[in-house]
């Protein structure tokens, strides 16, 4: 929907036009956005079809539900500042040390 601009009298807009544009801004920012992918590739769409389809989904609906969960989670940034302000008494030697007794020997430890 197309609507002039309000008009101006006197520096204030007029009530009539002003009260269109604030009724209409309020319903479009409701409203569900779309999003548009272009140029995917045969395979990717035929990947994610098939998850669709073994979830029981449409391909629209998969991806609402993937973009959900992503929007949802923290950027690397958001994550990495959250965690900084967590103080640790465990220092680096101890987790690798920890990490080497779960993961055994390296393989090639003895060359």
């Amino acid at each position: 929907m197309h609507l002039p601009a309000p008009r101006k009298t006197d520096g204030a807009l007029s009530c009539g036009n002003a009260c269109i544009h604030a009724r209409t801004h309020v319903t479009i920012s409701n409203m569900p956005k779309t999003i548009q992918v272009r140029d995917l590739d045969d395979d990717v769409y035929e990947a994610l079809r098939r998850r669709a389809s073994e979830a029981g989904l449409t391909v629209p609906e998969l991806l609402r539900r993937e973009a959900t969960r992503l929007a949802a989670r923290p950027t690397v940034e958001e994550w990495l500042a959250r965690t900084k302000r967590r103080p640790s008494q465990i220092d680096r030697a101890d987790v690798l040390a920890a990490l080497d007794e779960l993961r055994g020997q390296w393989p090639d430890a003895d060359r």
